[in-house]
């Protein structure tokens, strides 16, 4: 018998991880076993257990192993707010929505999280993930809003966290309704939307 290498193994576990990620999309969290993943993976279940506890954990190795598009664009607020702190703001709309559209794996992934999957028991944690981003984004927002009140860029009326998650539920509300139906242009129609908010903050 020839002993499984390092890199078959590793090659192992994304496999069985790529299977899990295509059936979550297709199925539902729920509505797919270990069995279902160990067939389309060309795998026994066995093979399933030596490198994940269960589906569980399977789950969420295969949430870190792609980063979502409202996490992955971050760091484009990672800035001072400089001259124009709603550019920042836009910024981060414009990656986010150029990941969900481009990258695959960012794209299957955030609709497996916001709409293939019930947030309890094993699942819960992915819950806890996403408010944690949530909050990191606020944070983020709210500093820039903030600063730009301060520079007489924004309004003085402007609410600071009002302000940054009415962005982010727009945001996100944007992509999940065109993952559901894909029938407008993200790109454009998107920035508009996001533009029209943006502008009734600005001074």
């Amino acid at each position: 018998m020839v002993r499984k290498t390092k890199e078959d193994a590793l090659a192992t576990r994304d496999s069985i991880m790529d299977a899990a990620e295509q059936l979550f999309v297709e199925q539902g969290v729920s509505g797919t076993t270990l069995q279902h993943i160990a067939t389309a993976a060309g795998v026994t279940r066995g093979a399933i257990y030596w490198h994940f506890e269960d589906k569980g954990a399977l789950f969420n190795a295969m949430m870190e192993r792609a980063t979502m598009p409202i996490e992955s664009a971050m760091q484009t607020l990672d800035v001072p707010a400089g001259a124009d702190p709603l550019a920042h703001l836009r910024s981060y709309a414009l990656c986010v929505f150029d990941l969900t559209i481009n990258d695959p794996r960012a794209r299957r992934v955030f609709e497996i999280a916001t709409l293939k999957l019930e947030y309890v028991g094993e699942m819960s944690t992915i819950r806890e993930r996403r408010s944690q981003h949530r909050e990191q984004f606020m944070a983020s927002a709210e500093r820039i809003v903030k600063e730009g009140i301060a520079h007489g860029r924004l309004k003085d009326t402007v609410k600071p966290r009002a302000a940054a998650l009415g962005l982010f539920i727009l945001i996100e509300g944007l992509v999940r309704s065109w993952l559901i139906t894909p029938d407008f242009d993200l790109a454009q129609l998107g920035v508009e939307i996001v533009d029209t908010h943006l502008d009734s903050l600005r001074a």
